[in-house]
Protein backbone atom coordinates (compact mmCIF):
# COMPACT_ATOMS: atom_id res chain seq x y z
CA UNK A 1 0.00 0.00 0.00
CA UNK A 2 3.04 2.28 0.24
CA UNK A 3 3.46 4.76 -2.57
CA UNK A 4 -0.27 5.28 -3.11
CA UNK A 5 -1.41 8.87 -3.45
CA UNK A 6 -4.87 7.86 -2.25
CA UNK A 7 -5.89 4.85 -0.21
CA UNK A 8 -2.52 4.54 1.51
CA UNK A 9 -4.08 2.39 4.27
CA UNK A 10 -6.22 0.33 1.92
CA UNK A 11 -8.53 0.32 -1.07
CA UNK A 12 -11.82 -1.51 -0.75
CA UNK A 13 -14.44 -2.36 -3.34
CA UNK A 14 -18.19 -2.46 -2.78
CA UNK A 15 -21.07 -3.54 -5.02
CA UNK A 16 -24.55 -2.35 -3.99
CA UNK A 17 -27.72 -3.21 -5.91
CA UNK A 18 -28.30 -0.81 -8.76
CA UNK A 19 -30.90 1.47 -7.08
CA UNK A 20 -29.53 1.21 -3.53
CA UNK A 21 -28.65 4.68 -2.08
CA UNK A 22 -27.62 3.48 1.39
CA UNK A 23 -24.60 1.20 1.06
CA UNK A 24 -22.04 3.78 -0.09
CA UNK A 25 -22.56 6.41 2.62
CA UNK A 26 -22.84 3.88 5.45
CA UNK A 27 -19.84 1.76 4.50
CA UNK A 28 -17.77 4.87 3.75
CA UNK A 29 -18.55 6.05 7.29
CA UNK A 30 -17.09 2.78 8.62
CA UNK A 31 -13.73 3.29 6.98
CA UNK A 32 -10.77 5.06 8.60
CA UNK A 33 -8.96 8.01 7.01
CA UNK A 34 -6.66 7.14 4.12
CA UNK A 35 -8.82 4.22 3.02
CA UNK A 36 -10.41 4.56 -0.42
CA UNK A 37 -13.76 3.03 -1.38
CA UNK A 38 -14.39 2.11 -5.01
CA UNK A 39 -17.86 1.15 -6.16
CA UNK A 40 -19.21 -1.02 -8.94
CA UNK A 41 -22.93 -1.69 -9.08
CA UNK A 42 -24.94 -4.90 -9.19
CA UNK A 43 -27.25 -4.90 -12.18
CA UNK A 44 -30.29 -6.82 -13.33
CA UNK A 45 -33.10 -6.30 -15.82
CA UNK A 46 -35.37 -8.85 -14.12
CA UNK A 47 -38.85 -7.73 -13.11
CA UNK A 48 -39.32 -9.74 -9.93
CA UNK A 49 -37.28 -9.34 -6.72
CA UNK A 50 -36.32 -13.02 -6.54
CA UNK A 51 -34.97 -13.04 -10.09
CA UNK A 52 -33.12 -9.77 -9.47
CA UNK A 53 -31.40 -11.06 -6.33
CA UNK A 54 -30.15 -14.10 -8.22
CA UNK A 55 -29.08 -12.15 -11.30
CA UNK A 56 -27.11 -9.68 -9.20
CA UNK A 57 -24.76 -12.52 -8.35
CA UNK A 58 -24.91 -14.08 -11.79
CA UNK A 59 -23.74 -10.71 -13.15
CA UNK A 60 -21.09 -10.14 -10.45
CA UNK A 61 -18.30 -11.31 -12.75
CA UNK A 62 -19.25 -8.54 -15.17
CA UNK A 63 -19.55 -6.00 -12.34
CA UNK A 64 -16.01 -6.86 -11.21
CA UNK A 65 -14.70 -6.66 -14.76
CA UNK A 66 -15.83 -3.01 -14.72
CA UNK A 67 -12.80 -2.33 -12.49
CA UNK A 68 -10.58 -3.26 -15.46
CA UNK A 69 -6.98 -3.49 -14.14
CA UNK A 70 -7.80 -2.00 -10.72
CA UNK A 71 -7.70 -4.50 -7.86
CA UNK A 72 -9.17 -3.55 -4.47
CA UNK A 73 -7.54 -5.02 -1.39
CA UNK A 74 -10.91 -6.47 -0.34
CA UNK A 75 -14.42 -6.47 -1.80
CA UNK A 76 -17.98 -6.72 -0.45
CA UNK A 77 -21.05 -7.92 -2.37
CA UNK A 78 -23.71 -5.79 -0.71
CA UNK A 79 -27.00 -7.62 -1.25
CA UNK A 80 -27.85 -9.74 1.77
CA UNK A 81 -31.03 -11.18 0.26
CA UNK A 82 -28.92 -13.00 -2.32
CA UNK A 83 -27.00 -14.74 0.49
CA UNK A 84 -30.22 -16.01 2.00
CA UNK A 85 -31.56 -17.37 -1.29
CA UNK A 86 -28.27 -19.06 -2.23
CA UNK A 87 -27.48 -20.64 1.15
CA UNK A 88 -24.03 -21.14 2.64
CA UNK A 89 -22.65 -23.90 0.41
CA UNK A 90 -23.49 -22.38 -2.97
CA UNK A 91 -22.57 -18.91 -1.75
CA UNK A 92 -19.13 -19.97 -0.48
CA UNK A 93 -18.35 -21.99 -3.60
CA UNK A 94 -19.14 -19.16 -5.99
CA UNK A 95 -17.48 -16.45 -3.87
CA UNK A 96 -14.30 -18.53 -3.58
CA UNK A 97 -14.21 -19.05 -7.33
CA UNK A 98 -14.52 -15.31 -8.00
CA UNK A 99 -11.90 -14.47 -5.37
CA UNK A 100 -9.44 -16.79 -7.09
CA UNK A 101 -10.29 -15.46 -10.54
CA UNK A 102 -9.89 -11.78 -9.66
CA UNK A 103 -7.15 -12.11 -7.06
CA UNK A 104 -8.61 -10.42 -3.98
CA UNK A 105 -10.80 -11.49 -1.06
CA UNK A 106 -14.55 -11.20 -1.59
CA UNK A 107 -17.30 -11.50 0.99
CA UNK A 108 -21.09 -11.31 0.76
CA UNK A 109 -23.37 -9.42 3.10
CA UNK A 110 -24.59 -12.65 4.67
CA UNK A 111 -21.08 -13.96 5.23
CA UNK A 112 -20.02 -10.66 6.82
CA UNK A 113 -23.00 -10.78 9.20
CA UNK A 114 -22.21 -14.36 10.26
CA UNK A 115 -18.57 -13.40 10.87
CA UNK A 116 -19.62 -10.33 12.86
CA UNK A 117 -22.12 -12.26 14.99
CA UNK A 118 -19.39 -14.77 15.84
CA UNK A 119 -16.94 -11.94 16.56
CA UNK A 120 -19.17 -10.45 19.27
CA UNK A 121 -20.11 -13.86 20.66
CA UNK A 122 -23.77 -13.77 19.63
CA UNK A 123 -25.77 -16.97 19.91
CA UNK A 124 -29.43 -15.94 20.15
CA UNK A 125 -30.46 -13.32 17.63
CA UNK A 126 -33.60 -11.24 17.11
CA UNK A 127 -33.96 -10.03 13.52
CA UNK A 128 -35.79 -7.13 11.90
CA UNK A 129 -35.92 -7.29 8.09
CA UNK A 130 -37.73 -5.32 5.35
CA UNK A 131 -38.09 -8.30 3.02
CA UNK A 132 -41.00 -10.11 1.37
CA UNK A 133 -41.99 -13.35 3.07
CA UNK A 134 -39.97 -15.65 0.80
CA UNK A 135 -36.78 -13.82 1.80
CA UNK A 136 -37.84 -13.73 5.47
CA UNK A 137 -38.13 -17.53 5.42
CA UNK A 138 -34.74 -17.91 3.70
CA UNK A 139 -33.19 -15.45 6.15
CA UNK A 140 -34.26 -17.54 9.14
CA UNK A 141 -32.98 -20.74 7.54
CA UNK A 142 -29.64 -19.09 6.68
CA UNK A 143 -28.81 -18.06 10.24
CA UNK A 144 -30.13 -21.25 11.78
CA UNK A 145 -27.89 -23.21 9.41
CA UNK A 146 -24.98 -21.09 10.65
CA UNK A 147 -25.70 -22.24 14.21
CA UNK A 148 -27.63 -19.28 15.62
CA UNK A 149 -30.94 -19.46 17.46
CA UNK A 150 -33.43 -16.98 16.03
CA UNK A 151 -35.52 -15.81 18.98
CA UNK A 152 -37.76 -13.53 16.90
CA UNK A 153 -38.01 -12.36 13.30
CA UNK A 154 -40.15 -9.34 12.47
CA UNK A 155 -40.91 -8.00 9.00
CA UNK A 156 -40.46 -4.25 8.61
CA UNK A 157 -43.25 -3.22 6.26
CA UNK A 158 -42.46 -1.44 3.00
CA UNK A 159 -44.82 0.64 0.89
CA UNK A 160 -45.00 -1.92 -1.94
CA UNK A 161 -44.07 -5.56 -2.43
CA UNK A 162 -41.37 -4.39 -4.86
CA UNK A 163 -38.16 -4.56 -2.81
CA UNK A 164 -36.97 -1.27 -4.33
CA UNK A 165 -39.26 0.46 -1.83
CA UNK A 166 -36.86 -0.69 0.90
CA UNK A 167 -34.83 2.30 -0.24
CA UNK A 168 -37.60 4.63 0.97
CA UNK A 169 -37.20 3.47 4.57
CA UNK A 170 -35.38 5.39 7.29
CA UNK A 171 -33.62 4.41 10.49
CA UNK A 172 -36.78 5.54 12.28
CA UNK A 173 -38.67 2.66 10.64
CA UNK A 174 -36.22 0.19 12.16
CA UNK A 175 -36.48 1.92 15.55
CA UNK A 176 -40.28 1.87 15.39
CA UNK A 177 -40.15 -1.86 14.62
CA UNK A 178 -38.71 -2.41 18.09
CA UNK A 179 -42.10 -1.50 19.58
CA UNK A 180 -43.76 -4.73 20.59
CA UNK A 181 -40.73 -6.75 19.46
CA UNK A 182 -40.28 -9.78 21.70
CA UNK A 183 -36.60 -9.67 22.67
CA UNK A 184 -36.93 -12.24 25.42
CA UNK A 185 -33.92 -14.56 25.28
CA UNK A 186 -32.05 -12.61 22.59
CA UNK A 187 -28.44 -11.58 23.13
CA UNK A 188 -28.15 -9.56 19.90
CA UNK A 189 -30.43 -7.50 17.63
CA UNK A 190 -29.83 -7.64 13.87
CA UNK A 191 -31.35 -5.35 11.25
CA UNK A 192 -30.67 -6.99 7.90
CA UNK A 193 -31.11 -5.34 4.51
CA UNK A 194 -28.36 -3.19 3.01
CA UNK A 195 -30.85 -0.71 1.56
CA UNK A 196 -32.44 0.26 4.88
CA UNK A 197 -30.59 3.06 6.69
CA UNK A 198 -29.48 1.71 10.03
CA UNK A 199 -26.82 3.73 11.83
CA UNK A 200 -29.23 5.77 13.94
CA UNK A 201 -31.10 2.53 14.60
CA UNK A 202 -27.90 1.04 16.02
CA UNK A 203 -27.43 3.96 18.42
CA UNK A 204 -31.06 4.23 19.51
CA UNK A 205 -31.68 0.49 19.39
CA UNK A 206 -28.88 -0.19 21.85
CA UNK A 207 -30.31 2.40 24.21
CA UNK A 208 -33.80 0.92 23.94
CA UNK A 209 -32.92 -2.77 24.12
CA UNK A 210 -29.69 -2.88 26.07
CA UNK A 211 -28.44 -5.34 23.42
CA UNK A 212 -25.68 -4.97 20.85
CA UNK A 213 -27.27 -4.00 17.52
CA UNK A 214 -25.84 -4.91 14.12
CA UNK A 215 -26.86 -4.03 10.58
CA UNK A 216 -25.84 -5.48 7.22
CA UNK A 217 -23.73 -2.44 6.39
CA UNK A 218 -21.82 -2.15 9.65
CA UNK A 219 -20.95 -5.84 9.35
CA UNK A 220 -19.61 -5.37 5.84
CA UNK A 221 -17.79 -2.19 6.88
CA UNK A 222 -16.18 -4.04 9.78
CA UNK A 223 -15.11 -6.97 7.58
CA UNK A 224 -13.54 -4.63 5.02
CA UNK A 225 -11.62 -2.85 7.80
CA UNK A 226 -10.52 -6.20 9.18
CA UNK A 227 -9.41 -7.43 5.76
CA UNK A 228 -7.03 -4.48 5.35
CA UNK A 229 -5.76 -4.58 8.94
CA UNK A 230 -7.74 -1.56 10.17
CA UNK A 231 -10.34 -3.29 12.34
CA UNK A 232 -9.62 -1.23 15.48
CA UNK A 233 -9.04 2.17 13.93
CA UNK A 234 -11.26 3.97 16.44
CA UNK A 235 -12.33 3.41 20.04
CA UNK A 236 -15.93 3.57 21.21
CA UNK A 237 -18.87 1.75 22.78
CA UNK A 238 -19.92 -0.50 19.93
CA UNK A 239 -18.87 -4.14 20.28
CA UNK A 240 -18.00 -4.56 16.60
CA UNK A 241 -16.76 -1.32 15.05
CA UNK A 242 -16.39 2.32 16.04
CA UNK A 243 -15.52 5.62 14.39
CA UNK A 244 -18.69 5.82 12.32
CA UNK A 245 -20.76 7.40 15.13
CA UNK A 246 -19.26 10.87 14.68
CA UNK A 247 -20.10 10.79 11.00
CA UNK A 248 -23.81 9.90 11.18
CA UNK A 249 -25.08 13.50 11.11
CA UNK A 250 -23.02 14.34 8.03
CA UNK A 251 -24.12 11.41 5.85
Amino acid sequence: MNGREYGSKGRVGVAPPQANPTVEPEIAACLPPNVGMYVTRLTSTCATPKERFVEYFDNLDRSLQAYDTFKPDAFAFACTATSYLFGHEKEAKEVDALSKKFGYPIITGGQAIVAALKKIGAKKVAIGAPYPEFVIDACRAYYEAAGFTITALKRIVTRLADTRTIYELKSSDAITALEGFDLNGADTMLFTGSGMPGFRAIIEGEKITGLPVLTSNICMGWWLCKAIGQENWAKGPHKLLNGWQDRVESL
